[in-house]
Order: C-alpha cells, then structure tokens, then sequence
C-alpha cells in the first residue's frame, strides 16, 4: 500500500491558556493521497488557515502526529522544517510576494539559490517553469511590467520549480478577476494531472468546484474531508 503524502494524526492547536485559550484545530484526522487535488473551506474561523499552516510546515501543531511524505515532521526544528519546504512544498498565496526589483526569472530562480542549486542550472529550470505557466516570452519583465494574472503565475513557477510534491494554494485566486481565476485554475489542473498533489484553501465555492475533493473545517474540526465539488451548496448553509 502506498504511504499518503499528507497524514494528520489527532492534531491540536491551541493558543493561550485558561480563559484565554483557543482550540483552532480539535483533533484533526486527515488524510490526502499523493496526486490528489483537494480545496479546504469553512467560514472564517474554521481553522482552515491554520489547517493550511500545520500542513506547509509553517507551524507545529500542538499534540499530534503529523506525517508529509512518510515522516512525523511534527516536532522537527525550524531549520529541519525549512529544509522540507524548500524541498517538498510549493506555495501560492493571494499576494504575490514577487521581489519588484528582480525580473521574473530571478524572482523563480530563488527557492533553488536557498537549495544551492549551480547558477546555471537555476536559469534552465526557472526558465522551464515559466514555460510551464506561459510565460516564456515574459521571463526578463519586472513584476511592474506584468499583470495580475501574470504575476500568479510567475508566483506559481517559483512554488514548482524545485519539483515539488504538494503545491499548497492560500486563497490564489482572491486578487484576480473571474476570467484570470479561470486562467489560473487551469494552471493548477495541468500540474495536477501531471503529477503534483495540490491543497488550495479558499472561500470561493466556483473555485473550489474546480478542484477533486473538499475538505470542509468547522469549529477547528473537520466535519467533513470527502465532499464532491457538487455537494458544496448543501453544507454552505450550515457550516
């Protein structure tokens, strides 16, 4: 039997104490299969978010167990942590986070300087991933020179050109317009049908209808991890 990419295990996160605490995460059990696509949604409040956070490496969970890829990266050091994300995560957030006075090439290349990835190399690869998404003729542009819609994308080769197993997708479509969220959700098919495992967070039932699979939060729990995108409409109401 194959090993799931993603396996959370009786996961808490708590914040505070005594009156003060706050469950953001109630133990949580979840599973994603590798080359699954999956959307997280809940209202505001649901620990989506923080869900997203415990599965980016971006924040240890309180108690659990946490297994990416076969290993409990639960209570792993921030420097163990930064070394999975370089190698095992690619991020898409809402805002860019492009560096302005880099080209578009540079701004992809950078996940593979932090990986010590030769120069040469940097240049084949990032140029690749650009291609990838479309924008091969655009690799020399500043992100001023783009626009939004090329920016995600420029945002989304740099989260997959160290060749990532999970590409995690924070709200990617919040800034964009309806015909560039359609541009960009084709992107996110494309490198799942290719192999690449994608969670994507976001409030947006079109968008997430898009995807395979959702996972619906609730009060830091999961009320529901195998919703069909068409089934959307009938937990809205209540969740």
């Amino acid at each position: 039997m194959n090993t799931p990419l993603i396996s959370l295990q009786n996961i808490y996160k708590i914040y505070g104490s005594g009156v003060t605490e706050v469950r953001a995460l109630s133990d949580v059990s979840l599973t994603i299969e590798r080359g699954e696509y999956c959307s997280i949604m809940g209202p505001s409040g649901s620990g989506k978010s923080t869900a997203m956070n415990v599965i980016g490496c971006l924040d240890s969970p309180t108690s659990g167990k946490y297994f990416l890829d076969g290993e409990n990266v639960a209570n792993l050091e921030e420097r163990e942590l930064a070394h999975i994300r370089n190698r095992k995560i690619g991020f898409v957030f809402q805002q860019f986070h492009l560096l302005s006075q880099l080209t578009a090439l540079e701004n992809v290349s950078l996940p593979m300087v932090y990986a010590g990835t030769p120069p040469a190399e940097r240049q084949k690869l990032a140029a690749e991933a650009l291609d990838r998404v479309g924008l091969g003729e655009r690799m020399n542009n500043k992100p001023t020179q783009l626009s939004g819609g090329q920016q995600q994308r420029v945002a989304i080769a740099r989260a997959i050109v160290n060749r990532p197993l999970l590409l995690l997708a924070d709200e990617p479509t919040g800034a964009l317009d309806s015909q560039t969220t359609q541009d960009v959700m084709a992107i996110f098919e494309a490198l799942n049908q290719a192999g690449i495992t994608v969670v994507m967070v976001t409030h947006e039932a079109e968008v997430a209808r898009l995807s395979h699979r959702v996972i619906w939060f609730r009060d830091g729990e999961v009320l529901n991890d195998h919703l069909a995108p068409e089934e959307i409409g009938q937990v809205t109401a209540v969740g």
